[in-house]
């Protein structure tokens, strides 16, 4: 099970720190990502981690902006959102899957989900 938190109403400009919370199995062991959907639009990769090699995945409209990264307790994994934009408003889902690679932001790959934090900056 994912959980997610962390979402909510920032100015543009803002800040913002989503969590995703794993029970039942370890993160460490797997590739985590977060995906974004905005109405009336297709799920969107924004970032992921292995969490073995520590190696990062970023869509390129979030680089520089958004940093992925695991949490100390190794089964949290985090998602920094700095200079938010308007266009970064939509549901934020984490997800988690066996490996990242190259196919990182191909959704239907991801095994595990949360059920979503919204985020809306405005």
């Amino acid at each position: 099970q994912l959980v997610e938190s962390g979402g909510g109403l920032v100015q543009p400009g803002g800040s913002l720190r989503l969590s995703c919370a794993a029970s039942g199995f370890t993160v460490s062991n797997y590739c985590t990502g977060w995906f974004r959907q905005a109405p009336g639009k297709p799920r969107e990769g924004v970032a992921a981690i292995n969490t073995r090699s520590a190696f990062r995945y970023y869509v390129d409209s979030v680089k520089g902006r958004f940093t992925i990264s695991q949490g100390n307790a190794k089964n949290t994994v985090y998602l920094q959102m700095n200079t938010l934009k308007p266009e970064d408003t939509a549901m934020y889902y984490c997800a988690a899957k066996t490996s990242c690679g190259s196919a990182w932001s191909s959704y239907g790959q991801y095994r595990y989900w949360g059920q979503g934090t919204q985020v809306t900056v405005s």
